[in-house]
């Protein structure tokens, strides 16, 4: 059996990923593939796994008891965390630091698709209706960060170079490039306020859980939007959707839900000034580029024996 076996996915194909590794470490005993259970065939010696953080279960761990380390495809590993196989011993890294152009491309996609009312412009169109409207701008106007992280210090910068002000909310205030200020995390209602675009890219531990709940929501000027690119729990979609009927806020645009693909009988579905998109912040059309160089340099240093060493290793 394989000592690393990686479970590939459509943005990082496993045939690919095996090419690039064998080239670069000719002597990995590596099992890759795309179908998952190909992979709980393989796992008896299996000393590393790599996948995106959503296919790991509890039953994939439990079928390689001679596991040491986990490499996560994806930023967020809290989905891994959780699994009640995961053993303590078990080291697990991430490939924080890769998402930043994605997530911020798609932030902007929304910040402009609300500014300017773009599905109205997109529905005068398939109607063959010519209307003209004054286009509010970004210039000039405030974005609020929830979660001062590697993504956030992607998307700061870009909002700058648009003219727009920068602020971050975070429980650990230090300085970072792009912000002009941080608020403090019992300072969100207050940032929230002060928001014209409050994003929000944090974590969900039982400390996020509904961070963005009623309160916040009614903290928010009526002509602010709402940006949901972190997890779907740490939103409370009720009182969002109360929020838009009740037009306390000016709009949203949502990448994350609670449940995954969103229902097709989700109220959230036939809201008008909402924009959905699926989960697709951390997509991207060069994916496999962006986190091929983390899984290589971190084998060749679990292959040396340096374990302690891996990058993005996630505290336990």
């Amino acid at each position: 059996m394989a000592q690393v076996v990686l479970i590939g996915a459509p943005e990082a194909d496993a045939e690919a990923f095996q090419q690039r590794l064998h080239a670069d470490i000719p002597s990995l005993d590596l099992f890759a593939t795309n179908q998952r259970s190909l992979a709980l065939e393989n796992l008896a010696g299996c000393e590393v796994l790599i996948g995106h953080h959503f296919q790991f279960d509890d039953a994939l761990l439990e079928r390689a008891p001679g596991l040491k380390w986990i490499q996560s495809l994806t930023s967020g590993t809290d989905a891994i965390l959780k699994l009640a196989a995961l053993r303590s011993e078990v080291a697990v890294t991430s490939t924080r630091g890769m998402h930043g152009p994605q997530m911020s491309e798609l932030v902007f996609l929304a910040m402009l698709a609300l500014t300017r009312d773009f599905p109205r412009m997109l529905r005068n169109q398939a109607q063959k209706v010519w209307e003209r409207w004054p286009q509010p701008l970004l210039h000039g106007k405030r974005a609020v960060i929830v979660g001062v992280g590697a993504i956030s210090e992607s998307l700061a910068p870009r909002c700058q170079s648009f003219g727009m002000q920068v602020y971050g909310v975070t429980a650990a205030p230090r300085a970072a490039p792009g912000f002009e200020r941080m608020f403090r995390r019992e300072e969100l209602k207050d940032a929230a306020a002060f928001a014209d675009y409050l994003i929000v890219i944090v974590p969900h531990t039982p400390d996020n859980e509904n961070l963005i709940d009623a309160g916040v929501l009614r903290a928010m000027k009526p002509s602010a939007f709402l940006i949901n690119v972190a997890r779907g729990a740490v939103l409370d979609e009720t009182a969002l959707i109360d929020a838009l009927n009740g037009r306390r806020i000016a709009g949203a645009a949502i990448d994350v839900f609670r449940e995954t693909p969103l229902p097709s009988h989700s109220p959230l579905w036939s809201q008008e000034r909402l924009l959905i998109t699926p989960t697709v912040g951390g997509m991207s059309d060069v994916y496999l580029d962006q986190c091929y160089p983390y899984v290589r340099d971190n084998l060749r240093r679990f292959l040396e024996g340096r374990l302690e060493q891996l990058v993005n290793r996630v505290a336990r």
